[in-house]
Order: C-alpha cells, then structure tokens, then sequence
C-alpha cells in the first residue's frame, strides 16, 4: 500500500468527493483542526496500521451493524486491534443479534461504501437512524484517526473535537465496554 508521507494540516486542495467536502465544510465551520494523510485505498485494519505510523494516531475499527429486521443501525468504533463479539454487544443493548448491515444501507444513511465508514460521515445521517456506540477504551486516546468520506484519506483528530464534530450532527454517542476477550 502506498502512503504519502506528507502530512497536511488543511483540506486537500484539489475538489474532492461532494461527501469529503461536505465532511471538510463542517470541520471548518466547527473550527477544527486536523491533520491528514493521502494514501491508496485502506480496506484493512492491515492498511490502517500503516497509515498510523505516519499520522501519528491510532485508527480505529468502524462497524456499521444493524438488528436482525434490519431496522435499527449502529456505528461502532472500537480500537483497531480490538476484537468483539456481537452476542455479548447485542446483550448490553438489549436487542436481538446484530450482523452487519448492507452496503446499500450504508450507502442511504451514510453516503459512503464498506471499508470507508468512519463517524465523519455521521453528518448525513440527517433522520438520526444510526446510533454510534464507541468503545470505553477510545475515550483513553487524545487522538483518534478517522476517513473523511472514503478510504484515500485518514485525519487525525483529538478525541474532544470529534465528540464536538460527532455532536454537531445530532448524535450523541453511547459509550460501551466490549472485554478484549470478546472474540468470537
């Protein structure tokens, strides 16, 4: 996988993807700073640890799950090296088993594909029907690496301006514990 080394403390200055402006026009309204990588497309947590070591911030893992009737979505972020185990999740929200939710879904609620979903894209989720679960053991990073609307870019961003960012978009997230030996 090929990563710019170069670190950008701004938007890119070519126009991107109508999401990833849409993702940046925020972000600059809010007053928040950032620093981003370029690279190939990152569709592993493989790709994320290499692109981590150039941001300087740890990437996290990005679920987009839903219950069984496929009525409610969640978006969960858990640190990338983290495994879960959806009983024991689905047990602490008290809904049936959670799978992973279709591309298509994603696509309607969140204007982005598999491999790309971060929280940034909480912003057009505009009927709020996704509720964002964040594992406890991310609130312990200062910094947390994010794709700003599909996987070519990573920003790094500190952990309170993406709550205040995640917040801006009428989401409130619900902080979970998931054991680290919850592997299924």
């Amino acid at each position: 996988m090929k990563i710019d080394p170069t670190v950008y403390h701004s938007r890119p200055a070519e126009r991107r993807s109508d999401q990833e402006e849409a993702i940046y026009d925020r972000l600059e309204t809010l007053g928040i700073p950032f620093d981003r990588v370029d690279h190939e497309h990152a569709d592993t947590m493989e790709d994320c640890m290499l692109i981590e070591g150039t941001l300087g911030a740890p990437v996290c893992k990005n679920l987009f799950l839903c219950n069984r009737q496929q009525t409610d979505f969640y978006l969960l972020m858990l640190p990338g090296g983290k495994v879960f185990k959806t009983k024991y999740l689905s047990s602490q929200l008290g809904c049936a088993r959670l799978s992973f939710a279709g591309a298509d879904r994603m696509d309607r609620l969140l204007r982005t594909v598999p491999g790309s979903v971060s929280a940034l894209e909480l912003l057009f989720d505009t009927d709020k029907q996704v509720r964002l679960l964040v594992d406890a053991d991310l609130m312990n990073d200062e910094f947390i690496g994010g794709h700003p609307g599909f996987s070519t870019s990573t920003l790094k961003l500190r952990r309170e301006d993406l709550l205040r960012y995640i917040r801006s978009t009428g989401h409130e997230p619900t902080v979970i514990t998931l054991r680290a030996d919850d592997g299924e």
